[in-house]
């Protein structure tokens, strides 16, 4: 019964002042009643269902127990989850009640078991613990259990047997290369396109290209043209005052990037007016310019709103810094004088 005996719980009973005469040799078997002791030893019986199974089938094994309900019993606990080498537990019940009728009462547990071994298992009797009064012994059940184990049988002389096939080599299809010539040409080929379209758009409109391309008209022209437009929408006069100051920076920004090739689209004001402090610009249009941004920043994001003065003085500051600053006509001719920071040379 190798592994069926392998640990229980009732070994706190064993301690028990009520036992101490068994150290005397009294109480060794189940049949075997203390002296003066009506009591009845516990009836065990234990089945296997079902008791033929296919090699990896599952079936389970059922252990019930009537006693009087002063008796204690413990079910056996087996080692590495295995009741042998070959059968193994893959969960277990907890106990259940099935009966209780006056003093006696009967309890069952099941366990459910596998196998992957072919064969016939002898599991014999299944032992279960008991103690009552000054008793402590093991009970077997009444049967001898046993399993048979079949795997599966292959009739050779029906069926034959077949080594594996190699890898197969699909054919070369010329309307295979066709249909992938023309998705390229349908599909990818536009996409590809279209993909690099929009990234050249949006370099150009953030002013990436950093001088290397050259508007129709000079950047002076354009801005020029702009704030006249601004102007004209009287947009701080209708309380618009973000919309007009970002509208501002924006033109002023875009002939920096054209006049002095410098990214002011994505520079912030301090950025610009650094990259500015070599330009060579006059001082006073150098000042107007940093007052503009420096206004244009708090109604941006500071939520300020200067009076009527302050917004026709940023007008004519950035208007007058393009008039002052836009190349001359030395500069705007082929022969004339190199300006490092002048992309249109």
């Amino acid at each position: 019964m190798k592994r069926w005996i392998a640990k229980y719980g009732l070994a706190i009973i064993a301690g028990m002042s009520m036992c101490l005469p068994l150290l005397h040799g009294q109480g060794n078997t189940a049949a075997r009643q203390p002296q003066g002791s009506n009591a009845v030893p516990p009836t065990v019986r234990a089945s296997v269902t079902p008791d033929s199974i296919a090699i990896g089938d599952h079936f389970t094994l059922e252990i019930t127990v009537e006693k009087d309900v002063m008796q204690v019993v413990d079910f056996p606990l087996f080692e590495e989850r295995k009741i042998s080498d070959q059968i193994e537990i893959l969960g277990e019940s907890p106990i259940d009640t099935l009966k209780h009728d006056g003093r006696r009462i009967e309890i069952r547990k099941r366990y459910k078991l596998t196998t992957f071994d072919e064969g016939y298992y002898g599991i014999g009797k299944i032992p279960v613990l008991w103690a009552d009064k000054n008793i402590v012994d093991t009970l077997f059940s009444a049967d001898s259990l046993s399993l048979t184990v079949t795997t599966f049988q292959i009739d050779t002389t029906k069926q034959t047997i077949y080594d594996i096939k190699p890898v197969a080599e699909a054919p070369f299809s010329l309307m295979e290369v066709i249909l992938y010539i023309l998705a390229y040409f349908l599909i990818l080929r536009p996409i590809i396109i279209a993909v690099v379209s929009v990234i050249i758009l949006r370099k150009r409109k953030r002013g990436i290209g950093k001088g290397k391309y050259k508007p129709s008209e000079p950047p002076h022209v354009t801005a020029i043209r702009n704030l006249e437009m601004l102007h004209n929408q009287k947009l701080w006069q209708n309380n618009k005052h973000k919309f007009y100051y970002t509208r501002l920076t924006d033109i002023l920004r875009e002939y920096l990037d054209g006049r002095y090739a410098i990214g002011a689209m994505e520079m912030t004001s301090d950025e610009i007016m650094s990259a500015l402090s070599e330009a060579g610009i006059p001082q006073k249009y150098y000042a107007d310019l940093e007052s503009v941004l420096r206004d244009a920043d708090l109604v941006k994001f500071a939520k300020y709103v200067p009076d009527a003065e302050a917004n026709e003085k940023a007008y004519y500051d950035a208007y007058y810094f393009i008039e002052n600053t836009k190349p001359t006509e030395v500069e705007a001719t082929p022969g004339g004088q190199d300006n490092e920071l002048q992309p249109y040379e």
